[in-house]
This record gives C-alpha cells, sequence and structure tokens, in this order.
C-alpha cells in the first residue's frame, strides 16, 4: 500500500498509523535465533483522537446491532466451525501437569468427535483451534504434542492468572 493511500485513509479515519519498521527498530535474533520483539512507544495519540467520536451515531450503531438478523441454519454451523479456528485452548490450573496438557493438545489437534464430523460433512477439514496456550514449564511439552499439527504453542509469560512466577521476577 502507498504511503499516500494510506496517509489519506488514515487521515479521514483519524487513526495514528502504527510505526514503519526501520533498521533501528528492527528486531535482532536472539543467541537461540528467534527476534525479540522490540515493542513500540505509547502513543497516546490514538487515545486522544477518540475524544472526537459521534456520540450520537455511535449509539444508534450500537442500537442497531441487536436488530440485524443472526447466522441461520447452515451458515451458522460453518461460522461455529470458523470460529474454532480463531480459539486457543488454554490450561492455566495452578496443579496442571504434562499428562494434562499432552491430554488437551490431542483435543486441540482432534476438536469435534467423529460422529459430529461425519453429520456436519467435513470429514476431509482440518478444523482446530489456532493455539494451545500452557505455562512455560510446559511449553516443551506442547510442542511435542503438537508437532506436525500446525496448531501454534503460547505461553503465558506473566503467569496470568495465579501469579506462579517468583516475586523477585514479577517486581522487576
Amino acid at each position: 500500500m502507498s504511503s499516500t493511500i494510506r496517509e489519506a485513509d488514515l487521515g479521514a479515519s483519524k487513526i495514528t498509523p502504527l510505526p514503519a519498521r526501520t533498521a533501528a527498530n528492527a528486531p535482532a535474533p536472539q543467541a537461540h535465533g528467534i527476534a525479540r520483539n522490540p515493542g513500540m512507544k505509547l502513543d497516546l495519540g490514538f487515545m486522544e483522537s477518540m475524544r472526537s467520536v459521534n456520540r450520537s451515531a455511535l449509539e444508534r450503531r450500537v442500537a442497531s446491532l441487536t436488530k440485524r438478523r443472526s447466522i441461520k441454519a447452515d451458515n451458522q454451523a460453518a461460522w461455529l466451525l470458523r470460529a474454532v479456528a480463531c480459539m486457543d485452548l488454554t490450561t492455566l490450573n495452578s496443579n496442571d501437569t504434562e499428562e494434562r496438557v499432552r491430554r488437551l493438545c490431542a483435543k486441540a489437534v482432534n476438536p469435534f468427535r467423529r460422529d459430529i464430523v461425519e453429520g456436519l460433512g467435513i470429514t476431509g477439514e482440518k478444523i482446530r483451534p489456532a493455539a494451545v496456550c500452557v505455562y512455560h514449564p510446559f511449553v516443551a511439552t506442547a510442542v511435542e504434542a503438537l508437532r506436525g499439527s500446525g496448531i501454534h504453542v503460547a505461553a503465558v509469560s506473566t503467569a496470568f492468572p495465579h501469579g506462579l512466577t517468583p516475586l523477585s521476577t514479577r517486581l522487576q
């Protein structure tokens, strides 16, 4: 997309564009070969631009959402199946085990019972969640269990929701 088009599109909607990646802020590969996300500075301009929202138009739009027709019949099943691909399966129990993580990964690889798959006529399709989310100690277990499936592994870096990281790490 050309910068002229991008600026014109963004100018009309008053959305602050994300900064372009430059050599200065490009992630550098780490020793293990994975590039670190350098993050970006907080730009409060986006929040400031929200002050100019047309409140009455927003309220009309919200009210109209409940009056729209819902997805029906065959299309509903298709949309629900598509929603599965946008989800992640998560285990964040304080008493998780490697076996529990393996079972969750097996569920991710085969999220539907065979009779449901046959009944919907989707036997050739691979409908799977986008990721399995686990605590860091179980990442290797999940990666091994999901190898070759195309399902990503996500790690809960802040030990949400239990705060299982050492206090010294949380204070840094």
